[in-house]
């Protein structure tokens, strides 16, 4: 790691607060009918951040549903709670499927390298299956901004590789005036 990298490192923030939506509809209609909901990716996800100082403040289960999706963001990167925000699931190629193109008008900007690395890191371990994955960050509002795939090991992959090493590092420059 290059020597500036570091140094941004160690002046970023240690702890931060993490709002996390997942993205499923069937997830969201049996909460709607009052059954008992699985959640392995969204409980991964809170567990792995809890275990590394970071808080959840925000955690959520919305269908995919455009509408749905951005209000829980726009919640999200408005609330002075939140410094990150992960929407898990989603992100396929079905039709359904529309995380990412509800939450890419949102970021102020991208980080393409999150998804290039994300799927290298995928090949690594699934080969070429890894063509279908989708994932994007990026910044909005002084908060970073993850979409990551639906699966528990893609989203715990994504948290533990790329999450965990850099957000604060991200917070740190998008908070920059």
């Amino acid at each position: 790691m290059s020597e500036t990298a570091l140094k941004h490192k160690a002046e970023a923030p240690e702890s931060l607060n993490f709002a996390v939506i997942v993205c499923s509809s069937s997830r969201y209609q049996d909460l709607q009918l009052e059954k008992r909901v699985e959640d392995p990716s969204g409980d991964r996800i809170a567990q792995t951040l809890q275990k590394h100082g970071h808080s959840v403040t925000f955690r959520t289960v919305v269908p995919d549903d455009r509408s749905l999706i951005e209000r829980s963001v726009r919640r999200a990167l408005k609330s002075r709670r939140v410094d990150a925000i992960i929407t898990c699931g989603g992100t396929g190629i079905s039709p359904t499927d529309v995380t990412i193109e509800t939450v890419q008008p949102l970021l102020e900007k991208e980080l393409h390298g999150f998804g290039e690395v994300f799927r290298r890191l995928s090949y690594e371990e699934i080969g070429s299956a890894a063509i279908l994955t989708r994932a994007i960050a990026g910044v909005s509002e002084g908060k970073a901004v993850f979409c990551i795939p639906g699966s528990p090991h893609g989203a715990s992959l994504a948290v533990e590789k790329l999450i965990l090493p850099e957000a604060g590092h991200i917070i740190k420059h998008a908070r920059e005036r």
